[in-house]
């Protein structure tokens, strides 16, 4: 019998098991959380009950034979005993030092000490009554040499002797009441969905599991805290899929994760000089340092064995396009904009100095393009002017241009301080040309389809299904110079619908409706990314019933496990918390119909037809309203520790909540869904 919990509301794990050795059984309980309170410790809590009379022996303590993905990540590894304290002491091949100490207790048994080569452990023998439970409790501190302590061995040490004496029951009371804190804010109760319900409260504590709340200086890696894949590196999915909960939910992290991004600056800059460019070149797969991961030959052709030469690492611009997205959504939701002056700012230019030296002037037609480069869709590699990566290119030079005003405003002097720094004053002329010649692509006068990149139309229109007729192995990449994709207008994942759903107010429904149905049954949906980005344009077009099974797809894809696991002979497996991210935004934004313009909380609800009433909390510019939406009432309660008031629209009808105020008004019958 084995039995697995994990307690969503206290970050808790818990376990269950009943082991049968010969005719003896055995019962195994134990808990074990790594505290809110202090990210440096874990706790555990074990306990066993034979049911017959027999010697147990216990081995518990610091294992260091760590097995590792992509290859050793441990140089140097030593041991040491202080008492009944362990510590493992490590150089890993960047050269940085990580110190885990740990200690027991155990009231029970007698315990010694084990050295083994690789590993310091306690060993505790017990001649166990039958029927009696035992408990021993664990704690564990790490600290590394990046967490700005200068004698991390020292504080480790000091941790772990004070969970020690606080005591299990103390440190878990604590880390409760934070994730309890945490959910006030985070929660989402949705009536009537009882799968919907556990689906996005699961995608949500994933998020906030994730989240760094410690340091600024990291962020959410594409596969969370599940795993080796894609090394831990930080991609676009953060700013696209997972920033938007943090900003309505909790700001503080969101900054947090924004801030990585002036850290990862100077690996930017070296990232765009290797290429030849100026500015800064975000990676495609960023360490904590910025520097890229990605590798040239990262897909293995399952036909010849041999190393694929990808582009992910050398041409998809947009990132740097989407790190400023990411900035000036959280200036505009937040009202915060004290983030550009401290390296928010630098990034922008930096990004838009990129991307003037990126582009190509074409004088016969008077404008700049964007040539040889990979949109989200991975499957079409070095195509000229991709819609999404244009569009958010002349984004990030408008921003620019709007946060040098914003600076020379609010201080005169930060701004000519900047300026000098980066030497940037020559790049504002040749910033504020591209902005205006910018090519971007238009939906065509008959169809309103925005093609993806010059010369899609002129590829094979396959079906999705006959395309995967012609699969010969089923690992094969669709992509790169020969894939199955490559030459046809399947796409990989949401490329131009990604587009209208960041800049949903600039194009008509009809619009958005022809692309939807245009691309989506051209789109394979290979990637964690793309099922929400349909669902929420879905949405937006009044169609939720076309949203559900893609929300669906998008909530569930770590409980249910179906998703693709393999690119080529590459394991891609884990958890997703950009898909985390994407199912909270199609309940939210979709069919909650949230978006706030940094003046006024519109809510223009669209409900899948079984939901009864949808609840959140929202936080724009420091208030924080609960907003309840049922089939025929809005409900909006003001926190009274809100300072002014909040605008909302509530399906055309304006508003205003005061702090402590409760409104309730009616839906438009019209509008009700």
């Amino acid at each position: 019998i084995h039995k697995q919990v994990l307690d969503l509301y206290q970050g808790l794990h818990y376990r269950e098991t009943i082991f049968k050795v010969g005719s003896k059984k055995i019962h195994i309980k134990a808990e074990r959380f790594l505290s809110l309170d202090n990210v440096h410790l874990l706790v555990m809590k074990y306990g066993f009950l034979c049911e017959e009379a027999c010697q147990i022996t216990i081995l518990t303590g610091i294992d260091g034979d760590v097995w590792d993905i992509n290859g050793p990540h441990f140089k140097k590894t030593a041991y040491e005993q202080q008492e009944q304290q362990l510590s493992a002491i490590v150089t890993t091949n960047e050269g940085e030092m990580i110190i885990a100490a740990e200690m027991l207790d155990c009231s029970f048994g007698t315990n010694m000490i084990v050295h083994q080569e690789n590993g310091l452990f306690h060993r505790v023998v017990v001649q166990a009554k039958p029927g009696r439970e035992y408990f021993f409790y664990k704690y564990v501190s790490i600290y590394t040499s990046k967490d700005g302590v200068d004698q991390i061995k020292v504080a480790a040490l000091a941790a772990v002797r004070e969970s020690y004496s606080n005591g299990y029951d103390k440190l878990y009371r604590r880390h409760a009441q934070l994730w309890h804190e945490r959910w006030l804010l985070s929660d989402v109760r949705i009536d009537g969905d009882e799968e919907a319900q556990f689906a996005l409260r699961y995608s949500i504590y994933q998020l906030l599991a994730g989240a760094p709340i410690h340091s600024n200086r990291l962020s959410i890696p594409a596969r969370g805290l599940s795993g080796q894949i894609y090394k831990g590196a930080v991609f676009w999915d953060t700013e696209m899929f997972m920033l938007t909960f943090f900003l309505f939910t909790q700001p503080k992290l969101a900054r947090n994760i924004l801030q990585y991004r002036y850290f990862a600056l100077e690996g930017a800059r070296k990232k765009a000089a290797e290429y030849g460019y100026r500015g800064a070149f975000y990676a495609w797969e960023s360490q904590e340092n910025g520097e890229d991961a990605c590798t040239l030959f990262n897909v293995t052709d399952v036909f010849t064995e041999r190393p694929m030469r990808t582009y992910f690492r050398d041409k998809q611009i947009h990132i740097s396009a989407d790190v400023v997205y990411g900035i000036w959504q959280y200036c505009k939701i937040t009202g915060d904009d004290s983030i550009l002056f401290e390296g928010g700012a630098e990034v922008i230019l930096e990004c838009a100095r990129f991307f003037v030296s990126y582009a190509y002037f074409k004088k016969d037609k008077n404008r700049y393009e964007i040539l040889d480069v990979t949109g989200p869709d991975e499957y079409h590699e070095r195509v000229s002017n991709n819609a999404f990566t244009n569009y958010l290119v002349k984004h990030c030079l408008k921003v620019s241009l709007e946060v040098l005003e914003l600076l020379k405003k609010k201080n005169e002097s930060f701004y000519q301080n900047l300026l000098v720094k980066l030497d940037f004053t020559s790049e504002i002329p040749a910033i504020r040309e591209m902005y205006e010649l910018l090519y971007i692509p238009a939906p065509a006068a008959d169809t309103m389809i925005i093609e993806q990149f010059d010369g899609y139309q002129k590829l094979e229109d396959v079906t999705l299904n006959d395309l995967k007729n012609r699969i010969k192995l089923p690992n094969e990449y669709w992509g790169g110079g020969n894939g199955l994709a490559t030459t046809t207008r399947i796409i990989k994942q949401a490329d131009v619908v990604l587009l209208l759903n960041l800049f949903r107010k600039e194009f008509s429904e009809e619009v958005k409706r022809a692309n939807w149905e245009y691309y989506e049954p051209r789109t394979e949906h290979g990637s964690s990314l793309s099922h929400c980005t349909y669902a929420m344009l879905s949405t937006d077009i009044g169609k939720p019933d076309w949203a559900y099974p893609y929300f669906q797809k998008t909530a569930t894809i770590d409980l249910t496990g179906d998703y693709k696991r393999y690119v080529g002979t590459l394991y891609i497996g884990g958890t997703h918390p950009a898909a985390n991210g994407g199912a909270w935004m199609v309940t939210i934004l979709g069919f909650g119909g949230l978006y706030f313009d940094g003046e006024v909380v519109t809510l223009a609800p669209k409900f899948p037809e079984k939901w009864r009433t949808l609840s959140f909390h929202v936080t724009v510019k420091e208030q924080n309203c609960e907003v309840i939406i049922s089939k025929d009432l809005f409900t909006i309660v003001a926190s009274s520790q809100n300072t002014r008031k909040v605008c909302f629209n509530l399906e055309g009808k304006i508003v205003e909540n005061n702090p402590g105020q409760e409104i309730t008004l009616p839906r438009l019958k019209n509008k009700i869904s």
